[in-house]
């Protein structure tokens, strides 16, 4: 417990760094693209933009007539010091032109607005995949996500990871949206807007991301417990470097012999059977852990991935991400050491 404890006392400045400067590829802070539907980096996500001004402006409008006119008739109209009659003014009923008038400049809104919307659904959500787009398969686990690139090399197989998409700028991203448990919801606003993930039912959504850098997202759908750390990042970088990346995930485990007794813990206790990781492996029950220390962080973006955050984590994962389903072993401080060093070989 005292290993325990000295690796739980960097978990204050972890979940600090989740609210400040988050990890990227590069370290710049620049890179990350917070999740704002008003700085669209992808034409889905300007679509949902410019609709959004347009309902914006069109109710600020007729907010500024509205109350202009109500403010107009208190004070042209109110009660003088030397008005001495008690009656009500005179009312004035049945005017054409004015019933007309908030008749038709009604339906005009209510029209303009349903096909301005309809024509955005209808390029916002597409029945076909675009031309030339890369197929990615989301499903949303409580609570992380798991991303599935079909076929990366044209031999059939398939690339899986957990909780970071890579994806190259420029090309349209067709994404199939499944939950293997509870409803979720794939919202990552600079990039496109919200699709479900429903149990047992396929959705899709698609993005062109048009500048490299990491943009963040959030499950929008409550889906229970720790929903607020269902946390979503999608990384964009050019298409050769893209390449690399997806030619790394699909290369064999690397064996480390330096660490062969943290893999036999990994393996001897229940950690094998959840977690993947190629060769040595097949859970399929928590994230896949062939390359982990290839990601930038852990526990579905909650914090970033380095030696002190996957320390903690292993001792006792409920302190960083309460009421998820991995427990803690109760390793000592040896066999806790031994499966750390294992995990930080996995790139």
């Amino acid at each position: 417990m005292a290993i325990a404890g000295a690796a739980f006392g960097a978990l204050p400045e972890i979940c600090a760094t989740t609210g400040g400067d988050l990890p990227n590829t590069t370290g710049e802070p620049g890179n990350v693209v917070l999740p704002s539907i008003l700085d669209p980096h992808s034409p889905p996500a300007r679509l949902i933009r410019e609709l959004s001004w347009l309902v914006l402006g069109i109710c600020a409008g007729l907010f500024v007539l509205v109350e202009g006119m109500i403010f107009y008739g208190v004070v042209k109209y109110r009660r003088r010091r030397d008005d001495k009659t008690k009656d009500e003014p005179r009312q004035v009923y049945g005017s054409n032109p004015v019933e007309i008038a908030w008749t038709i400049i009604p339906l005009l809104i209510v029209f303009v607005l349903t096909l301005t919307t309809v024509r955005t659904i209808r390029s916002i959500e597409l029945t076909q995949p675009p031309a030339d787009a890369l197929h990615v398969v989301a499903i949303g686990h409580q609570w992380w996500w798991e991303y599935r690139y079909p076929d990366p090399d044209g031999t059939g197989g398939e690339v899986i990871v957990a909780n970071e998409m890579h994806v190259p700028v420029n090309r349209p991203v067709w994404v199939r949206l499944e939950s293997a448990d509870v409803i979720h919801s794939w919202w990552v606003p600079a990039l496109t807007g919200k699709t479900d993930l429903l149990p047992n039912h396929t959705n899709h959504t698609w993005f062109n991301a048009e500048n490299e850098g990491i943009y963040l997202g959030q499950c929008a759908e409550y889906c229970g417990n720790q929903h607020a750390g269902m946390l979503l990042r999608v990384v964009a970088t050019q298409p050769e470097e893209f390449d690399a990346w997806l030619r790394a995930q699909a290369a064999p485990t690397v064996h480390d012999t330096t660490v062969a007794e943290g893999r036999e813990i990994f393996q001897e206790f229940a950690c094998s059977n959840c977690h993947t990781v190629k060769g040595v492996s097949d859970g399929q029950f928590a994230p896949d852990l062939t390359h982990l220390m290839s990601r930038q962080t852990i526990a579905s973006g909650v914090a970033p991935l380095d030696a002190a955050t996957l320390k903690a984590w292993i001792a006792d994962p409920q302190i960083l991400k309460p009421g998820c389903n991995m427990p803690s072993l109760q390793l000592d401080p040896q066999e806790l050491d031994a499966v750390t060093s294992y995990l930080l070989t996995l790139r």
